[in-house]
């Protein structure tokens, strides 16, 4: 009985150590999903900033050529995709979800495709799916390294080292639906869709003085699109991350109630052995006490 009771304490001992585990991933996955989502709100006002500049571009090029005509696509352009996943687990199905969302996407593209994963854990995944990815990206661990990480995706999708140029470019990561949700989605960055870009030619302006594009065309609409790039990768890597923490924020919420019935179970199966022993102690001690009267008494 008393090997049954230490075995108990020390499973009770080990419930509690893992709890206080799981409840500071809690907390830091908390805190982090609230750093990625003021990051995005931040990032909206300057992306109507540059979708404003396009617009102007855009309705320039209308104005001269009549029509906006779609962009060249080179005929042996490939296309490329980026897959945001995790670099860390504990995230429930989060990496098999974009993962499958990405092979759908690639299933509808044509041609030669390069794949990027952002994250060891989708990497393996669409490795063990049959993609050897052309290269992988490591995920940054706060705001401020996402910067970096965007730049070398552009980099390198740019001009594969090898590759003709990157003419279609998407982008396959989780989005936030709820504080402790995500769905998957894909976003095409290249080439710029025509129906946008009339949208975006056809937005009126917030003042009474139209602006107009001062030096060459050309240049300010190449800055521009390397911004409109830059903000969209930014943001997806961005919400793709918010959804990792929430992800791995519901987790663990479900560990932390798995292990609460679980100290439950172990506490009270102690409690009535602790009883049953306690009570087979004191039989003993009645049985003797019996006993010895019996002999002592003529």
């Amino acid at each position: 009985m008393s090997d049954s009771l230490a075995k108990l304490r020390r499973k009770i001992t080990s419930a509690i150590d893992l709890q206080s585990v799981v409840r500071t991933m809690k907390a830091l996955a908390a805190s982090s999903i609230g750093q990625y989502e003021q990051s995005v709100l931040a990032l909206a006002d300057y992306y109507r900033t540059v979708e404003r500049g396009l617009g102007v571009c855009f309705r320039q090029v209308a104005a001269m050529a009549g029509t906006a005509a779609p962009p060249a696509v080179a005929e042996h352009a490939v296309s490329g995709l980026v897959v945001f996943g995790s670099d860390q687990g504990l995230v429930g199905q989060f990496n098999d979800v974009v993962a499958e969302h990405a092979l759908a996407t690639l299933a509808k593209l044509s041609g030669k495709t390069l794949v990027w994963a952002a994250g060891e854990r989708v990497h393996t995944r669409l490795v063990d799916a049959g993609i050897t990815p052309a290269g992988l990206f490591r995920l940054p661990g706060s705001v401020q390294a996402i910067t970096p990480l965007v730049w070398k995706i552009l980099v390198q999708s740019e001009r594969p080292p090898g590759a003709a140029r990157v003419a279609t470019l998407y982008l396959c990561y989780n989005q936030p639906v709820a504080r402790t949700g995500y769905a998957p989605v894909s976003q095409r960055l290249l080439p710029l869709d025509e129906a946008w870009q009339r949208q975006l030619a056809g937005q009126a302006w917030p003042s009474h003085n139209l602006p107009e594009v001062s030096g060459h065309h050309d240049t300010t609409l190449r800055a521009l699109i390397r911004e409109y790039l830059f903000v969209s990768i930014f943001r997806a890597c961005a919400e793709s991350l918010a959804s990792e923490n929430a992800s791995r924020l519901a987790a663990m919420q479900r560990a932390d109630k798995n292990i609460e019935t679980l100290l439950d179970a172990l506490n009270g199966n102690f409690h009535r052995q602790r009883q049953g022993s306690i009570d087979e102690e004191l039989f003993d001690v009645i049985t003797g006490f019996e006993a010895l009267k019996r002999t002592t008494i003529p």
